[in-house]
């Protein structure tokens, strides 16, 4: 049976095949996200700020722990995006992410920054995005996770033809797109059950996961240009 089959039926879409995901996500040692359009509907105040919504800081915790059980140690994890946005500063200090990246209109630099920091492989990454200046950075991820909207139906398809992205969900980063592509990671990791007994009980292994998450200071980057 698909392990992602509660997420198919509901219009999540895949491009290659279970096992080839399964592969691609057996070398994941670090999650990475764009900003606007991935934690929110990409409208921004007057200062270029954009918030995030708690059903999506969820997943990515969730996410990140569903990681920690698999690999026994904490994934790396950054945000990377074109503006200097203090909300997304104070989700990476409130959620003890490894980085963010602000003011990289050419995402690459600061991918690049991100992989050196960390000694990490590009097909390493899991990088979930949403539009165009992302796609340099998408093409050489090893799992490519998009956050579908109606409105880019027609770049959905063009992303898919390029071969630069792996899995596409049905809502959009307003409609808490991101929860659902993290929820879809975590059940082909296979160990979202033992996940959620984990949180819900508060177990001692999640104390330690979430300890060592805590111990992380993140590194605050922005870009002057």
């Amino acid at each position: 049976m698909s392990l992602l089959l509660p997420f198919t039926t509901h219009g999540l879409r895949i491009t290659a095949p279970e096992p080839e995901l399964l592969r691609r996500l057996a070398r994941t040692k670090a999650v990475l996200f764009d900003w606007d359009g991935v934690f929110n509907d990409g409208f921004k105040d007057a200062d270029g700020g954009s918030p995030f919504s708690e059903v999506g800081s969820m997943g990515v915790n969730l996410l990140r722990f569903a990681l920690w059980l698999r690999n026994g140690h904490l994934p790396k994890a950054a945000v990377i995006t074109g503006q200097h946005n203090p909300y997304a500063e104070r989700f990476a200090q409130r959620e003890r992410l490894h980085g963010v990246y602000m003011g990289f209109t050419n995402k690459p630099e600061a991918f690049d920054a991100f992989l050196a920091k960390h000694g990490l492989q590009a097909d390493e990454v899991a990088f979930f995005f949403d539009d165009v200046l992302d796609l340099p950075v998408a093409s050489r991820c090893g799992l490519r996770i998009m956050i579908g909207s109606p409105v880019t139906a027609w770049l959905v398809e063009q992303v898919i033809s390029r071969g630069e992205v792996d899995i596409v969900t049905s809502n959009s980063g307003g409609n808490n797109g991101l929860r659902e592509a993290t929820d879809a990671v975590m059940a082909l990791l296979g160990v979202g059950r033992d996940v959620l007994a984990h949180r819900a009980g508060y177990t001692e292994a999640y104390q330690r996961y979430l300890g060592e998450r805590q111990a992380v200071v993140p590194d605050i980057v922005r870009n002057a240009r």
